[in-house]
């Protein structure tokens, strides 16, 4: 779950930083087929949170 959680934070960023156009061509694209994660990309690193959060509260012991 951990790995998720990564790979969602990174997506996160990716998508942060396409909306804001420092990505240049490769930002376009990524908005182009992720718009509504361009426009928020909280709601990816909310995600990324939840991941990691679930993924502490399986492996305690």
């Amino acid at each position: 779950m951990y790995y998720v959680a990564a790979l969602l934070l990174g997506l996160s960023g990716l998508f942060y930083s396409a909306s804001r156009h420092e990505l240049g061509q490769f930002g376009a694209d990524v908005c182009s087929y992720g718009g509504t994660f361009c426009q928020s990309p909280v709601l990816v690193f909310a995600g990324a949170a939840l991941a990691a959060a679930w993924g502490m509260f399986v492996s305690v012991k």
